[in-house]
């Protein structure tokens, strides 16, 4: 979820009941936080407590050096990453490539429990590929090296994103540790949420890719786990409204030149159901500044208002 769960979009999804929402993945390598874009997912400005920042790294050291300075930095959990199946992560022997080498992920996992004092958590794949499904061993590993929380993703790191997740092995884990174990992968409803909450007997679902530009399913999960009833669709004034809103956030975080370009893939996400949408982002992707961006959508919904009235 590198370039989507920044700031802006953290504050959506805890404000619509999200109970924990990790920072953008930041390299361990310190020598890198220069840059803008680190220095901005960096950022936890108003943030609301608990602050989760997740690190990516496979020298012990230098994920311990992470550790520390983003708990000086405001970090209330370190969220290590060992899931990430992105090429340019692995080939750095970091990210879901870890999970290859357990002598290196138990090095890392008791050495950034010892570095810092707040919650340390990890989030895996069920291991290497197919063949050699080693989330089992890894979830003891990790709660015997002091992780307090675990999110697993129901593939492999050769699935990528391929396929669908499998939560056997989830189930698997969560018998194995008595840490809370998060479920994730393919959740995309509030039915789902519960089937697999049921079946793996996890203690929370984790969702990444069901939320873009769906904010809101935080909220839909809840009620359902809450009520057992089924929340009514947003309608067109609720999106219109949540997308300028979220438009303007990015443009005053990134700057009124990356900021709405930030923006043509949240507005690409949020309107991809509804009618014309696919015209409609051609002419929208050519617009350079936010206020131009508010008025293209202020429009768009009003057709959408003025169409659903015709055929009503």
């Amino acid at each position: 979820m590198a370039g989507v769960t920044d700031l802006p979009f953290r504050k959506l999804c805890l404000r619509f009941g999200a109970g924990l929402a990790a920072s953008e993945m930041v390299t361990s390598d310190v020598r890198l936080w220069n840059s803008r874009k680190s220095s901005l997912r960096l950022a936890h400005d108003d943030e609301a407590s608990p602050r989760a920042v997740q690190i990516a790294g496979g020298d012990p050291e230098m994920m311990v050096q992470a550790a520390r300075l983003n708990v000086a930095n405001g970090a209330e959990i370190i969220d290590i990453n060992m899931g990430c199946p992105a090429k340019k992560v692995c080939k750095k022997a970091a990210g879901s490539a870890l999970l290859a080498n357990e002598p290196l992920v138990q090095e890392i996992l008791h050495a950034v429990v010892a570095a810092v004092d707040v919650p340390v958590t990890l989030k895996i794949r069920t291991g290497s590929d197919i063949a050699h499904r080693n989330g089992v061993r890894i979830a003891q590993m990790a709660e015997q090296a002091g992780i307090q929380a675990l999110a697993v993703h129901g593939r492999t790191r050769a699935c990528a994103f391929k396929g669908s997740a499998e939560y056997d092995t989830i189930a698997e884990i969560v018998q194995a540790v008595s840490i809370p174990v998060l479920a994730n992968g393919d959740i995309n409803s509030a039915t789902e949420a519960r089937q697999v909450l049921e079946y793996t007997g996890a203690q929370a679902v984790m969702i990444g890719r069901a939320a873009q530009g769906r904010p809101w399913i935080f909220q839909e999960i809840n009620h359902y786990l809450r009520t057992g009833q089924q929340l009514p669709a947003p309608g067109l004034d609720t999106i219109e409204q949540l997308l300028c809103e979220h438009i303007g956030a990015l443009a005053t975080f990134y700057g009124d030149v990356m900021g709405p370009r930030i923006a043509r893939k949240h507005v690409g996400w949020y309107l991809k159901t509804l009618p014309g949408s696919e015209a409609f982002r051609k002419t929208f992707n050519k617009l350079e500044c936010a206020k131009q961006q508010h008025a293209s959508i202020q429009t768009y919904f009003e057709m959408l208002r003025l169409n659903e009235e015709k055929a009503a």
